[in-house]
């Protein structure tokens, strides 16, 4: 390291967040840019820690001490060149990873880690601003083709990868624009859609053929696609939505999370227009079921949409302010978050189960909930009602952030039969193959719903064993 001792001298500083009362009145990005010489002050933290258990805590394997030492020393193009080597997108992880590196970060004893991602995203988008990211195509084909069927970060990755080994890929995509859950789950406040493009507009012209609008399975038959191709990744991602099919459920005003989401991101994108969006929060009473990222990013959306009032509640109880014995250093630490969106104007309620939800005239009024306990044994957790906890919350707007519970089976699985495991994702083999030939799955439709990093780890792995297959190995 440049400075093995820059722990020492130099504190943990963060870029820090637009204020509240300017950020809640658009969709731009809440998280601000810390100067250069700050950036590479933070880098020299990182220290000769002999163990990198950072690098131990990233899904994609990056070469954090490696990277931030050269961010450190100025040489912006080499740590550009090393976090590229693991991470096709480091500009999507900088925005919306949760930083497990930090968590495992031998400074985190002291709660004083490393702005790992922070000085991600910071050598990403300088080196795109001073172009030391150039499109690279392939010096040579293969004469090999393959189609990625699914446009979010695990296919992405999987079809960067095959074209960059000169393969000839298709990426499909069934919605008007690709991207995935990056384009119409996460809001454009954490994470700019401008972001996407720039790197999809670098994989287009690297040679990567990418299609829209196609729902393979409905527009185009599955059979035909695996039969023009060489080898098929599907990455579709976890879409069916965890349901509360509890009384009620069938009162207007209740809606599932990502479809409110993915709503605005189509008004902010002018796929839609502002008069168009029947899921608007504007003067109503929110109510956020779940209390996740999803959950998070509902309450931002709805405090920007100029809801009357947001209250968000999970079945869980409240996460602790510290680590707790169970849960030691250096994994992920399990303790209370407070998003940006919290911050923004939330009321925020633990271990409160609904009950049934109520409603006058067809449309949701309020949700009767109830306190409840929750009691380990065996390592094993329960949960009781608490009696004489009953109340009723006021809601004229109900958002079901509850997760995904696995990918969509009608069209594309059923025709392909491919089997399923008992969670009802596909069922993959080590190598990511499925239980048809040359057809290989990856990202959440094999994990279940994860996080954006491994989606984009699970992509690459599928990458290397496809081209694997695809030259005999």
């Amino acid at each position: 390291m440049g400075d093995v001792t820059g722990f020492l001298k130099v504190r943990r500083k963060e870029a820090g967040n637009r204020p509240v009362h300017e950020r809640i009145c658009d969709f731009s990005e809440v998280e601000q840019i810390l100067n250069s010489e700050d950036r590479m002050l933070q880098a020299s933290r990182c220290m000769d820690c002999g163990i990198p258990f950072c690098h131990w805590g990233c899904p994609v394997d990056n070469l954090i001490p490696e990277w931030n030492d050269l961010l450190y020393k100025g040489d912006w193009k080499a740590a550009c060149n090393r976090l590229h080597a693991t991470n096709n997108f480091p500009e999507f992880t900088g925005r919306v990873c949760p930083a497990i590196c930090e968590h495992a970060c031998v400074l985190n004893i002291g709660q004083e880690p490393v702005t790992i991602r922070e000085n991600e995203v910071a050598i990403v988008e300088k080196a795109f601003a001073e172009g030391y990211i150039k499109p690279a195509p392939p010096s040579r084909r293969t004469g090999k083709k393959v189609a990625v069927i699914g446009s979010g970060p695990a296919g992405m990755a999987a079809a960067d990868l095959l074209n960059k080994s000169g393969h000839s890929v298709t990426l499909y995509e069934k919605d008007e624009e690709p991207g995935g859950l990056l384009r119409f789950g996460i809001p454009d406040f954490k994470l700019s859609k401008a972001t996407i493009d720039r790197r999809l507009a670098l994989l287009i012209s690297e040679g990567l053929e990418v299609r829209t609008g196609v729902h393979v399975g409905r527009d185009i038959s599955a059979d035909e696609l695996v039969s023009l191709n060489d080898a098929v990744c599907i990455a579709i991602g976890s879409g069916v939505p965890r349901d509360l099919p509890v009384e009620g459920r069938q009162l207007n005003g209740i809606h599932f999370a990502l479809d409110f989401l993915a709503a605005q991101n189509r008004v902010n994108a002018g796929l839609k227009g502002a008069s168009e969006n029947e899921l608007n929060a504007e003067g109503k009473k929110v109510l956020v079921i779940g209390g996740g990222d999803t959950g998070s990013d509902c309450v931002g959306t709805s405090v920007r949409q100029k809801a009357e009032s947001v209250t968000q509640i999970e079945i869980l109880p409240e996460p602790p302010q510290q680590r707790s014995p169970g849960n030691p250093w250096p994994f992920y630490a399990k303790i209370l978050k407070t998003s940006t969106s919290h911050e923004e104007g939330c009321r925020r309620m633990w271990s409160l189960s609904t009950v049934r939800f109520i409603g006058s005239d067809g449309t949701v009024t309020g949700v009767d909930t109830e306190d409840v306990e929750w009691t380990q044994s065996e390592g094993k957790y329960s949960m009781d009602p608490v009696p004489g906890t009953r109340r009723i919350i006021e809601t004229d707007f109900v958002l079901l952030a509850l997760g995904f519970v696995h990918p969509v089976k009608e069209g594309l699985l059923e025709e392909l039969s491919l089997d399923l495991d008992n969670r009802k994702n596909i069922l993959v083999n080590d190598s990511l193959a499925t239980s048809r030939g040359k057809i290989f799955a990856a990202g959440d439709s094999v994990s279940g719903a994860s996080l954006v990093v491994n989606a984009i780890a699970s992509g690459r792995k599928a990458a290397r064993e496809i081209d694997r297959f695809l030259r005999g190995e």
